[in-house]
Protein backbone atom coordinates (compact mmCIF):
# COMPACT_ATOMS: atom_id res chain seq x y z
CA UNK A 1 0.00 0.00 0.00
CA UNK A 2 1.25 3.46 -0.91
CA UNK A 3 1.96 5.71 2.06
CA UNK A 4 3.41 9.19 2.28
CA UNK A 5 3.48 11.60 5.17
CA UNK A 6 2.31 15.05 4.20
CA UNK A 7 5.28 16.48 6.06
CA UNK A 8 7.61 14.90 3.52
CA UNK A 9 6.68 17.53 0.94
CA UNK A 10 7.78 21.03 1.84
CA UNK A 11 5.90 24.28 1.35
CA UNK A 12 8.61 25.37 -1.10
CA UNK A 13 7.80 22.46 -3.38
CA UNK A 14 10.70 20.17 -2.53
CA UNK A 15 10.32 16.60 -1.33
CA UNK A 16 12.37 14.76 1.26
CA UNK A 17 13.84 11.54 -0.09
CA UNK A 18 12.73 12.40 -3.62
CA UNK A 19 15.30 10.63 -5.80
CA UNK A 20 13.36 9.27 -8.75
CA UNK A 21 12.47 12.55 -10.44
CA UNK A 22 14.18 15.90 -10.63
CA UNK A 23 12.08 18.72 -9.22
CA UNK A 24 11.67 21.64 -11.62
CA UNK A 25 11.06 25.18 -10.33
CA UNK A 26 8.69 26.23 -13.14
CA UNK A 27 9.28 29.89 -12.33
CA UNK A 28 8.17 32.72 -14.61
CA UNK A 29 10.91 34.47 -16.60
CA UNK A 30 12.89 37.12 -14.78
CA UNK A 31 11.28 39.99 -16.68
CA UNK A 32 7.70 38.81 -16.09
CA UNK A 33 5.53 40.60 -13.58
CA UNK A 34 4.58 38.13 -10.87
CA UNK A 35 2.38 38.31 -7.83
CA UNK A 36 2.32 36.57 -4.47
CA UNK A 37 -0.74 34.69 -5.78
CA UNK A 38 1.15 33.18 -8.71
CA UNK A 39 4.19 32.41 -6.58
CA UNK A 40 1.99 30.51 -4.12
CA UNK A 41 0.05 28.67 -6.84
CA UNK A 42 3.25 27.52 -8.56
CA UNK A 43 4.73 26.34 -5.26
CA UNK A 44 1.51 24.49 -4.39
CA UNK A 45 1.33 22.87 -7.83
CA UNK A 46 4.91 21.65 -7.63
CA UNK A 47 4.51 20.36 -4.08
CA UNK A 48 1.45 18.36 -5.13
CA UNK A 49 3.17 17.23 -8.32
CA UNK A 50 6.12 15.87 -6.37
CA UNK A 51 3.80 13.77 -4.26
CA UNK A 52 1.89 12.53 -7.31
CA UNK A 53 5.06 11.55 -9.19
CA UNK A 54 6.22 9.37 -6.31
CA UNK A 55 2.86 7.64 -6.05
CA UNK A 56 2.34 7.16 -9.81
CA UNK A 57 2.03 3.49 -10.82
CA UNK A 58 2.40 2.43 -7.21
CA UNK A 59 -0.05 0.79 -4.84
CA UNK A 60 -2.61 3.16 -3.41
CA UNK A 61 -6.15 2.95 -2.13
CA UNK A 62 -8.93 3.65 -4.63
CA UNK A 63 -12.53 4.36 -3.67
CA UNK A 64 -15.53 5.35 -5.77
CA UNK A 65 -17.82 8.35 -5.37
CA UNK A 66 -21.59 8.32 -5.78
CA UNK A 67 -21.21 9.08 -9.50
CA UNK A 68 -18.87 6.04 -9.87
CA UNK A 69 -15.81 8.22 -10.48
CA UNK A 70 -12.66 7.08 -8.67
CA UNK A 71 -10.85 8.94 -5.93
CA UNK A 72 -7.54 7.84 -4.45
CA UNK A 73 -5.69 8.61 -1.26
CA UNK A 74 -3.23 10.46 -3.49
CA UNK A 75 -5.97 12.88 -4.65
CA UNK A 76 -6.84 13.64 -1.05
CA UNK A 77 -3.23 14.02 0.10
CA UNK A 78 -2.35 16.28 -2.85
CA UNK A 79 -5.33 18.54 -2.16
CA UNK A 80 -4.41 18.80 1.52
CA UNK A 81 -0.91 19.93 0.54
CA UNK A 82 -2.29 22.56 -1.83
CA UNK A 83 -4.92 23.77 0.61
CA UNK A 84 -2.48 23.93 3.50
CA UNK A 85 0.05 26.00 1.57
CA UNK A 86 -2.52 28.42 0.14
CA UNK A 87 -4.34 28.91 3.43
CA UNK A 88 -1.07 29.49 5.26
CA UNK A 89 -0.24 32.33 2.87
CA UNK A 90 -3.75 33.69 2.41
CA UNK A 91 -5.85 32.83 5.49
CA UNK A 92 -8.69 35.14 4.43
CA UNK A 93 -9.17 33.42 1.05
CA UNK A 94 -11.92 30.90 0.31
CA UNK A 95 -11.28 27.42 -1.02
CA UNK A 96 -13.24 25.10 -3.31
CA UNK A 97 -11.59 21.73 -3.73
CA UNK A 98 -12.63 18.58 -5.55
CA UNK A 99 -11.96 16.41 -2.49
CA UNK A 100 -12.31 18.67 0.56
CA UNK A 101 -15.22 20.80 -0.65
CA UNK A 102 -15.96 24.47 -0.01
CA UNK A 103 -14.88 26.78 2.76
CA UNK A 104 -15.36 30.58 3.00
CA UNK A 105 -16.74 30.47 -0.53
CA UNK A 106 -18.19 34.01 -0.18
CA UNK A 107 -14.72 35.55 0.26
CA UNK A 108 -13.51 38.06 -2.33
CA UNK A 109 -10.76 35.62 -3.32
CA UNK A 110 -11.51 31.90 -3.77
CA UNK A 111 -9.09 29.19 -4.85
CA UNK A 112 -10.50 26.48 -7.14
CA UNK A 113 -8.53 23.23 -7.04
CA UNK A 114 -8.66 19.80 -8.63
CA UNK A 115 -5.60 17.95 -7.27
CA UNK A 116 -5.73 15.23 -9.94
CA UNK A 117 -7.93 16.08 -12.88
CA UNK A 118 -7.99 12.76 -14.72
CA UNK A 119 -7.98 10.34 -11.79
CA UNK A 120 -9.17 7.53 -14.07
CA UNK A 121 -5.95 7.90 -16.06
CA UNK A 122 -3.86 8.11 -12.89
CA UNK A 123 -5.44 4.91 -11.56
CA UNK A 124 -4.79 3.04 -14.80
CA UNK A 125 -1.19 4.22 -15.03
CA UNK A 126 -1.09 6.52 -18.02
CA UNK A 127 -0.05 10.16 -17.72
CA UNK A 128 -3.18 11.99 -18.92
CA UNK A 129 -3.84 13.80 -15.64
CA UNK A 130 -2.96 17.16 -14.13
CA UNK A 131 -3.02 19.41 -11.09
CA UNK A 132 -5.41 22.33 -11.61
CA UNK A 133 -5.21 25.48 -9.46
CA UNK A 134 -7.15 28.67 -10.21
CA UNK A 135 -7.92 31.88 -8.35
CA UNK A 136 -11.22 33.72 -8.62
CA UNK A 137 -11.64 37.33 -7.47
CA UNK A 138 -15.20 38.55 -6.94
CA UNK A 139 -16.48 35.99 -9.42
CA UNK A 140 -13.79 36.58 -12.07
CA UNK A 141 -11.11 34.01 -12.86
CA UNK A 142 -7.76 35.81 -12.67
CA UNK A 143 -5.05 33.13 -12.35
CA UNK A 144 -4.46 29.60 -13.54
CA UNK A 145 -1.81 26.91 -13.12
CA UNK A 146 -2.06 23.59 -14.97
CA UNK A 147 0.64 21.05 -14.08
CA UNK A 148 0.90 17.66 -15.78
CA UNK A 149 3.49 16.05 -13.49
CA UNK A 150 4.05 12.75 -15.30
CA UNK A 151 3.65 13.89 -18.89
CA UNK A 152 6.62 13.92 -21.28
CA UNK A 153 8.49 10.92 -19.85
CA UNK A 154 7.82 12.08 -16.29
CA UNK A 155 9.56 15.41 -16.88
CA UNK A 156 6.23 17.15 -16.57
CA UNK A 157 4.71 20.21 -18.20
CA UNK A 158 3.24 23.26 -16.51
CA UNK A 159 1.35 26.18 -18.01
CA UNK A 160 0.48 29.23 -15.95
CA UNK A 161 -1.13 32.63 -16.43
CA UNK A 162 -2.39 35.70 -14.65
CA UNK A 163 -4.91 38.14 -16.04
CA UNK A 164 -3.13 40.71 -18.16
CA UNK A 165 0.29 39.04 -17.90
CA UNK A 166 0.13 36.43 -20.66
CA UNK A 167 0.35 32.65 -20.53
CA UNK A 168 3.67 30.87 -20.12
CA UNK A 169 5.41 27.52 -20.54
CA UNK A 170 9.04 27.11 -19.47
CA UNK A 171 9.68 30.85 -19.70
CA UNK A 172 8.13 31.15 -23.17
CA UNK A 173 5.04 33.27 -23.74
CA UNK A 174 2.24 31.33 -25.41
CA UNK A 175 -0.06 32.17 -28.31
CA UNK A 176 -2.86 30.25 -29.97
CA UNK A 177 -2.82 29.44 -33.67
CA UNK A 178 -3.85 31.82 -36.43
CA UNK A 179 -5.90 29.33 -38.45
CA UNK A 180 -8.99 30.94 -39.97
CA UNK A 181 -10.56 28.27 -42.19
CA UNK A 182 -12.56 25.26 -40.97
CA UNK A 183 -10.80 23.21 -43.64
CA UNK A 184 -7.45 23.91 -41.95
CA UNK A 185 -8.68 23.39 -38.40
CA UNK A 186 -7.64 20.64 -36.03
CA UNK A 187 -10.41 20.14 -33.46
CA UNK A 188 -10.12 18.04 -30.29
CA UNK A 189 -13.17 16.78 -28.42
CA UNK A 190 -13.84 15.30 -25.00
CA UNK A 191 -16.63 14.03 -22.73
CA UNK A 192 -19.35 14.26 -25.35
CA UNK A 193 -22.15 12.27 -23.69
CA UNK A 194 -24.51 15.19 -23.06
CA UNK A 195 -23.80 16.65 -26.50
CA UNK A 196 -24.55 13.26 -28.06
CA UNK A 197 -27.92 13.20 -26.29
CA UNK A 198 -28.89 16.46 -27.95
CA UNK A 199 -29.64 15.04 -31.38
CA UNK A 200 -29.71 18.23 -33.44
CA UNK A 201 -26.44 19.57 -32.04
CA UNK A 202 -24.84 16.12 -32.38
CA UNK A 203 -25.88 15.94 -36.03
CA UNK A 204 -24.49 19.41 -36.65
CA UNK A 205 -21.17 18.39 -35.13
CA UNK A 206 -21.24 15.32 -37.37
CA UNK A 207 -21.80 17.50 -40.42
CA UNK A 208 -18.88 19.69 -39.41
CA UNK A 209 -16.40 16.83 -39.05
CA UNK A 210 -15.86 16.09 -42.79
CA UNK A 211 -14.95 19.75 -43.32
CA UNK A 212 -12.17 19.73 -40.73
CA UNK A 213 -8.51 19.19 -41.48
CA UNK A 214 -8.30 16.79 -38.53
CA UNK A 215 -10.35 15.71 -35.53
CA UNK A 216 -8.84 14.18 -32.43
CA UNK A 217 -9.87 13.36 -28.87
CA UNK A 218 -6.86 14.31 -26.78
CA UNK A 219 -8.98 15.10 -23.74
CA UNK A 220 -8.19 16.15 -20.18
CA UNK A 221 -5.42 18.75 -19.82
CA UNK A 222 -3.71 17.78 -23.07
CA UNK A 223 -5.95 19.35 -25.67
CA UNK A 224 -5.99 22.62 -23.73
CA UNK A 225 -2.19 22.64 -23.52
CA UNK A 226 -2.00 21.92 -27.25
CA UNK A 227 -4.46 24.72 -27.97
CA UNK A 228 -2.59 27.23 -25.79
CA UNK A 229 0.67 26.44 -27.59
CA UNK A 230 -0.81 26.70 -31.10
CA UNK A 231 -0.52 23.01 -31.95
CA UNK A 232 -4.27 22.52 -32.42
CA UNK A 233 -6.94 25.11 -33.18
CA UNK A 234 -10.09 24.36 -31.16
CA UNK A 235 -11.56 22.27 -28.33
CA UNK A 236 -15.16 21.12 -27.88
CA UNK A 237 -15.97 19.44 -24.59
CA UNK A 238 -19.06 18.62 -22.55
CA UNK A 239 -19.68 17.08 -19.12
CA UNK A 240 -17.04 19.09 -17.27
CA UNK A 241 -17.21 21.05 -14.03
CA UNK A 242 -15.59 24.35 -13.15
CA UNK A 243 -12.72 22.72 -11.25
CA UNK A 244 -11.69 20.92 -14.45
CA UNK A 245 -11.43 24.11 -16.50
CA UNK A 246 -11.04 27.16 -14.25
CA UNK A 247 -7.24 27.36 -14.50
CA UNK A 248 -7.30 26.46 -18.19
CA UNK A 249 -9.80 29.23 -18.87
CA UNK A 250 -7.32 31.85 -17.67
CA UNK A 251 -4.39 30.22 -19.48
CA UNK A 252 -6.22 30.00 -22.80
CA UNK A 253 -7.58 33.53 -22.62
CA UNK A 254 -4.13 34.89 -21.86
CA UNK A 255 -2.79 32.91 -24.84
CA UNK A 256 -5.34 34.68 -27.05
CA UNK A 257 -8.19 32.17 -27.22
CA UNK A 258 -11.89 32.77 -26.79
CA UNK A 259 -13.06 30.40 -24.05
CA UNK A 260 -16.80 29.98 -23.42
CA UNK A 261 -19.32 27.21 -22.96
CA UNK A 262 -20.92 25.62 -26.02
CA UNK A 263 -23.66 28.26 -26.04
CA UNK A 264 -21.12 31.05 -26.09
CA UNK A 265 -21.79 32.04 -22.48
CA UNK A 266 -19.02 33.15 -20.11
CA UNK A 267 -17.37 30.56 -17.89
CA UNK A 268 -18.59 30.51 -14.28
CA UNK A 269 -19.20 28.14 -11.42
CA UNK A 270 -22.18 26.44 -13.17
CA UNK A 271 -20.34 25.85 -16.48
CA UNK A 272 -20.48 22.27 -17.81
CA UNK A 273 -19.27 22.57 -21.41
CA UNK A 274 -16.48 24.22 -23.39
CA UNK A 275 -15.90 25.80 -26.76
CA UNK A 276 -12.37 27.19 -26.93
CA UNK A 277 -10.67 28.39 -30.08
CA UNK A 278 -8.69 31.22 -31.54
CA UNK A 279 -10.84 34.32 -32.17
CA UNK A 280 -11.11 33.71 -35.91
CA UNK A 281 -12.67 30.27 -35.45
CA UNK A 282 -14.73 30.54 -32.26
CA UNK A 283 -17.83 32.22 -33.68
CA UNK A 284 -17.80 30.00 -36.77
CA UNK A 285 -17.66 26.83 -34.68
CA UNK A 286 -20.34 28.05 -32.25
CA UNK A 287 -22.72 28.77 -35.12
CA UNK A 288 -21.92 25.44 -36.80
CA UNK A 289 -22.61 23.37 -33.67
CA UNK A 290 -25.43 25.61 -32.35
CA UNK A 291 -25.65 23.81 -29.00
Amino acid sequence: MWTLSLTQTTAEGGAAGHARYDSRPFLPPADAMTSPFLDAALAAAEAASDLIRRAYRGNFQVEYKADASPVTEVDVAAEKIIKGLLQARFPDHGFFGEETGKSDIDSDYVWLVDPIDGTKSFVRGYPMFSVQIALMHKGELILGVSSAPCWNDNRGEILYAEKGQGAWLDGQKLAVSTATAIEKTTLSTGNLASLARKAEAWNRLGALIPRLHRIRGYGDFLHYHLLATGRIDAVVEADVNILDIAALTVILREAGAVFTDLRGDAVGLPTTSVLAANPALHATLREAINF
